[in-house]
Parts: structure tokens; sequence; C-alpha cells
């Protein structure tokens, strides 16, 4: 995609946004610290209806089926009628729920601030399992067959067995681990506050390499091919083989970098403090496009329009 010439709409949601936004068919969901969930029409940029949690909201929504998912600072996690907006159910926890929902074959993972995993009916909220952590989770679960993987702030990466929550095996890292994990194959990648990307065989959490950036890693990583790409807080974003975590580039693309990058055809869109495009082979910059706030999170790409929200509260439709 070339530079985006300009903006189709540009809309104000109400309160900074810290979550990306969700697209299904013509509608793109986004969540605010103001507390609402909103639905805009994706052609006028208009707001077809909003739902008001009980608190602030961090966590980017999920989908599944017609039902948007996500938590909220007051420790519950909300289930939406992605029509209407109407509430169908809501599960508690006992802390902030920043982590993303995660949907498998029928059941929800979550972590919470209170230091545990929580296993719902996607259907109903009912609680499944409720498993002790460690540490606070901020890190998004990743759902696979062979188990759950998640990180936790006591620097632990935990794959737990759907079914019942039981470990599976645990390894772990040198502090939190805020990251969520990117499964290839066998290999599970994720990053750590003590500054590496780890390589894990997914079968039992041995490590297979790791890489050191200058900073703490939140970011999650982005796969295409053999290659991930994932950024620090020390502003690089770094594209590492995945067989082997040999280095092929590294770009200095903004300040700290949390949010994770996207793949496009050969183009990697990231938002760092405005919106960012790399060549995917050499990590050249092909364009950046300045917004009037902070940018962090990742942007949705469909056709030849870009969807990404801002920190003072925009969302905005690039072409």
């Amino acid at each position: 995609m070339p530079s985006p010439s300009k903006a189709r709409w540009q809309t104000r949601a109400g309160g900074s946004i810290r979550t990306a936004p969700v697209l299904r068919e013509q509608t793109l969901y986004v969540a605010a610290s103001d507390g609402y969930l909103r639905a805009i029409q994706t052609e006028t940029g208009r707001e077809r209806w909003k739902f008001k949690a009980g608190g602030q909201i961090h966590s980017t929504p999920a989908l599944t089926g017609s039902t948007v998912l996500f938590g909220c600072d007051d420790g519950k996690l909300y289930a939406v009628n992605g029509e209407s907006g109407a509430k169908l159910w809501e599960a508690k926890s006992e802390g902030e729920i920043w982590a993303s929902p995660v949907v498998r074959e029928g059941t929800v993972f979550f972590g919470s601030a209170d230091g545990h995993m929580y296993a719902v009916e996607a259907g109903s909220g009912k609680r499944r399992w409720k498993v002790e952590m460690g540490g606070r989770v901020y890190s998004t679960a990743y759902a696979g067959e062979k188990g759950v993987f998640v990180g936790s702030g006591d620097g632990h990466v935990y794959c737990l067995d759907a079914a019942t929550g039981k470990t599976l095996w645990s390894m772990q890292t040198g502090n939190g681990v805020d990251s969520s994990a990117a499964l290839v194959g066998d290999t599970l990648l994720i990053g750590s506050q003590d500054f590496f990307v780890y390589a894990l065989d997914a079968n039992n959490g041995a490590v297979r390499w790791k890489y050191e950036t200058g900073l703490g890693v939140s970011s999650s990583p982005a796969v295409s091919g053999d290659v991930a790409v994932i950024g620090s807080k020390d502003g690089n974003l770094y594209s590492l083989e995945v067989a082997t975590g040999k280095l092929r580039w590294k770009v200095r693309a903004g300040e700290a970098l949390t949010g994770p990058a996207v793949f496009g055809d050969s183009l990697i869109y990231l938002q760092a403090w405005g919106l960012v495009a790399l060549d995917a082979a050499t990590g050249t910059l092909a364009w950046r496009a300045g917004l009037g706030s902070g940018v962090q999170n990742a942007p949705v790409i469909s056709g030849r329009t870009i969807y990404l929200t801002a920190n003072d509260g925009d969302v905005y439709a690039l072409e």
C-alpha cells in the first residue's frame, strides 16, 4: 500500500485509546479509557452504538461469531452482542483485565492483574477453571492445540492444559513477561522485560535461542514465513529468523515500541507515534504518516484502507 493520501474519516471516540481497533464486516469496534465500547461504521465513521462498562478499558476486544469480548479495569470480562450492543454476560476476576481474551473451541481464556488465568464458557461466561500464575497477567494468551501459552509478571512463560488449567511446563526469564506469544510450528516466540526475545520448544519450554535487545520487550512478535519482527522499548524493530534467531535487520522506528507490527504483502506497518511502513525484506522506510497524537497500537489493514486509533481518542480511516 502506498502512503495514505487522505483520511476518509476521522472521529473522536472519547477518552484516550490504548487498544487496537477490531474489524468485523462493515463495523469497527473500539474500546477507550472512558469505559465505552463503540461500534463504528467503516464507510462513514459514524457511531452505530456504544456500550458502557464499569471502568476504563485497556483490553483490545476479541470476536467470536457476532459476540464482542473485552476486559475492563473493573475486573470483569464483558460479552456484548456485536449487532446491537446489548450485554450478553459478564465474568468476574479480582483485578483489572488488560490482556485481550482468546477464544478456542467454545472456551474463553483471559488473564487478570489479580495474578490468575481464567477459562470461561464462551456462550455463558460460566467459569471452567481459575489458576494462580504467580504474578499479574497482562500478556494475551495464545490458545493452541498443545496448550494455552501465556506470560506472567513473575517472569515465567507458562503452558497450561486448556481443559483443566494444569501447568504442563514453565520457563523462567529474567523479568516480567507482558509480551504475547506467537506459535510457528512447534516454536513459541515471546519477549520479556529482561531485554530478550525467546524462541521456546512448545512441547517442553526448552530455550532454542534468545536474542538480546537494548531494553525490555513488551511488544508481541509478528510472523511471516520464516521471519518474525518484534519491537523493543529501545525504539528498534528487529527482524529475526524463526529457526535460528539470526538478525536479518533492525531499524530505529520510534521511541519505546510496545505495540505489535502488522505484515502486508511486502510492507510492515507499525504504529510508533505515527504510522510507519517499512520494507519487509530490508527494513527500509517506505513512508511515515504523522498523526496528531501518540499512536501505539496495531493498525487494521483492509483492502486499501488502514484503520487505527490514537491516544488522544481519535479513530482514523486512512486511504
